[in-house]
């Protein structure tokens, strides 16, 4: 649902993207509150991922494709503002690097593919969890759930920034039937991955869902024919949980190397939803050639690399690499920041005034 240069006007184009830099500057300081020294690495490793898994087209109707948008992923995984920032960063390197999304539309698709995936999954996730009973399996069926109405929700949200600054001259009625009709099937592949992703996750290290926490029920024992708390579990000693969480790591980052290098070669080659509603109702009339058009990895490809499927793996290795260290370094920074707020300095003041009474 990369929206191109060219298909909405400067106007809304530049209204758009003073929303989505007050929605980052907003989400940086929320990710300050979410993110800590095991979750700042995974989120870096989240957008590499959610890079590798968009080149993965898959189709869902005759001569359209789809691809996961994962706002919901990243919302359930890391945190509703830390999501935010997790696809914004592959926003900016897929604008940049592989001339896809214009730059221009920049702010349209940080708020149609990043702000407004968040915020709808993470509100329909939490809705729901609360309801379902405080088991693992329910965090998985709200992922699911969440994941189908966010990629509607995000082509309504196109569809109202078409009708208020549209180049072309289409009635809105056509292309709001037609986005929410194919985005609506691409939702389901969207809910699938991200629940077979968040349960992967959350089989082997429940305690890095960020969605998760808070769900753990206090097991209970029979005594003499009373229920009472069983226990506290002793926790995981920190050599071992690091192992596993540097294990979790490797994996994640094989995985979208994997994905991206080798399986991408295997996805579907049709237009997605957007590409395929622009062309037939007309609204990519007015399209402009992207300005990262001549960038040595435009179209997912390495320049000068005859082989097509060397060329889009080695893209698409580039690719997982820039992101996650792209992203990797802004939630270092984000992390750090966090730190210095909480510096022993500050603490100490904070209990000094405590003790005199002021």
């Amino acid at each position: 649902m990369h929206v191109p240069d060219g298909f909405i006007d400067a106007p809304t184009s530049a209204v758009a993207g003073v929303v989505a830099a007050g929605a980052l500057a907003v989400s940086l300081r929320g990710a300050r509150r979410e993110l800590d020294e095991r979750t700042a690495p995974l989120a870096g490793l989240m957008a590499a991922f959610i890079f590798a898994v968009q080149m993965l087209n898959f189709p869902v109707a005759a001569g359209t494709s789809g691809h996961l948008l994962g706002g919901a992923l990243a919302a359930i995984l890391v945190g509703p503002y830390t999501g935010v920032l997790c696809v914004s960063v592959v926003l900016l390197m897929q604008g940049i690097l592989f001339a896809d999304g214009g730059l221009t539309a920049l702010g349209v698709n940080i708020t149609d593919m990043a702000i407004v995936t968040t915020v709808v999954s993470y509100a329909v996730f939490r809705g729901l969890v609360k309801v379902l009973p405080r088991k693992r399996r329910s965090v998985t069926v709200a992922s699911f759930v969440a994941a189908v109405l966010s990629v509607p929700a995000a082509a309504v949200a196109f569809t109202l920034i078409y009708a208020v600054g549209g180049t072309t001259d289409v009635a809105i009625g056509k292309v709001a039937t037609a986005m929410i009709g194919v985005h609506v099937l691409i939702g389901i592949g969207e809910a699938a991955i991200t629940a077979l992703t968040v349960g992967a996750v959350i089989a082997v290290r429940p305690d890095l869902v960020y969605g998760a926490r808070g769900l753990q029920q206090r097991l209970k024992l029979r005594v003499n024919g009373e229920l009472v708390d069983a226990p506290a579990v002793r926790p995981v000693p920190v050599a071992a949980a690091a192992r596993s969480h540097r294990t979790l790591w490797i994996t994640g980052l094989v995985t979208s190397l994997v994905l991206a290098g080798f399986v991408s070669f295997y996805a579907s080659a049709d237009p997605d939803g957007l590409e395929k509603v622009a062309h037939d109702k007309g609204i990519d009339q007015k399209a402009e050639k992207h300005a990262s058009d001549g960038s040595p990895l435009a179209g997912y490809g390495v320049k000068d690399v005859s082989d097509s499927r060397l060329s889009g793996g080695l893209a698409g290795v580039i690719g997982v690499g820039v992101t996650v260290v792209a992203g990797s370094t802004v939630f270092w920074v984000v992390r750090r920041r966090r730190t210095n707020d909480v510096s022993p300095t500050s603490t100490a003041s904070t209990a000094s005034t405590a003790s005199t009474g002021v």
